[in-house]
């Protein structure tokens, strides 16, 4: 009878229904150099630069913010990001190292479930899965590797999360892509999460915002791969750089957004004849045209008009006093001298202002 009533377990048990769990998967951190792995370097660096998270009734919709080393643009961060208040961030990246697993023309996506951050596990979005399981198979990959190995949005991820310990992300990288390609998949990409938004009553802003990882202009002839300075070392030459960065950002950046100025953004920053290589060297050549035409996009569709950006702020890794970071276990990734210098522009966006 024992041995009879113990089958009758062990089948009832077998026939169960069993839950769907999916297992946790962590992102690690990748450059623990340049930006804070621990809660105590951020808050030294906020100390240092005098930052303050103040709450703030703003819903910034998009966002251009830079990635480069904390000791060249920390202050920066906090500007870019100071008005996105969103508790879901769509992160829009830069792949550098595509290259290195024949990456290109599909956006790519990861399967981690968080990602580490200085201030504990970073829930990556349950909205990452619907997004992927809506997309044309054709617009994207999932590609954990390249995700792993990309500093450009876990220099981003610091600062939202100190500000927003309820923050859930998705992040997305973009590489090697042509302007017809923009064009197709950030439409595939705009209309998916408009529907998932209305499905689910959220509102673009006050609840999902877009962040799009960028460094402008690389400049020098010192330690790059090649000579990037078509202007020349000196002060002069510094200057036309820099106001040939301005003229991009005012012309096809800053105003109402269109994809004519996407287009002719990308025309200025890569060359026509192979979209692989540079033309003007901006890190974000595929995120920034990419990130813009997917939000103003999205807004269409959200509330039938576009976007328009506004400026923030312009500086460079040369152009001002930087703090110090060496005694808190951190460090820089590249020199930085006339010869070898980054810039970093800040644009929001948002309805008419």
């Amino acid at each position: 009878m024992k041995k009879l009533l113990f089958l009758s377990i062990l089948i009832l048990a077998s026939c169960s229904p069993k839950k769907n769990t999916v297992k946790e998967s962590i992102r690690p951190v990748h450059d623990t150099i340049g930006f804070a792995q621990y809660a105590w370097q951020l808050d030294s660096i906020y100390n240092r630069l005098q930052l303050k998270d103040i709450p703030n009734n703003e819903s910034w919709k998009t966002v251009i913010s830079p990635h480069d080393d904390y000791k060249y643009a920390g202050k920066q961060y906090h500007t870019s990001l100071e008005g996105v208040n969103a508790n879901t961030i769509i992160l829009i990246g830069v792949a550098h190292r595509a290259r290195n697993y024949k990456l290109q023309d599909k956006i790519i996506f990861g399967s981690y479930t968080h990602w580490k951050s200085p201030y504990g596990k970073l829930k990556v979005s349950d909205l990452n899965s619907k997004i992927q399981n809506k997309l044309a198979k054709e617009s994207f990959i999932v590609h954990d590797s390249m995700q792993v190995l990309e500093h450009s949005l876990e220099a981003i991820v610091p600062f939202l999360h100190k500000k927003n310990r309820n923050l859930e992300i998705i992040p997305i990288l973009v590489p090697y892509i042509n302007y017809e390609t923009i064009d197709a998949v950030s439409s595939d990409l705009g209309t998916v999460v408009s529907e998932i938004l209305k499905t689910n009553n959220l509102h673009f802003g006050k609840d999902v915002a877009i962040v799009i990882s960028n460094d402008a202009v690389h400049y020098g002839t010192e330690n790059w791969s090649r000579d990037l300075a078509p202007y020349g070392v000196d002060d002069e030459g510094t200057e036309k750089a820099v106001n040939h960065d301005k003229r991009l950002i005012n012309n096809y950046l800053t105003g109402e957004l269109s994809m004519d100025k996407v287009k002719k953004f990308t025309k200025e920053t890569v060359q026509e004849s192979d979209y692989k290589e540079y033309k003007w060297v901006w890190c974000g050549r595929y995120s920034v045209p990419f990130g813009l035409a997917f939000a103003n996009k999205l807004n269409v569709l959200q509330n039938d008009v576009s976007l328009t950006g506004k400026f923030l702020d312009y500086a460079s890794s040369i152009d001002h006093k930087l703090i110090q970071v060496e005694d808190l276990g951190m460090g820089t990734t590249a020199i930085a001298t006339q010869k070898h210098w980054v810039a970093y522009a800040s644009i929001k966006y948002c309805l008419l202002y």
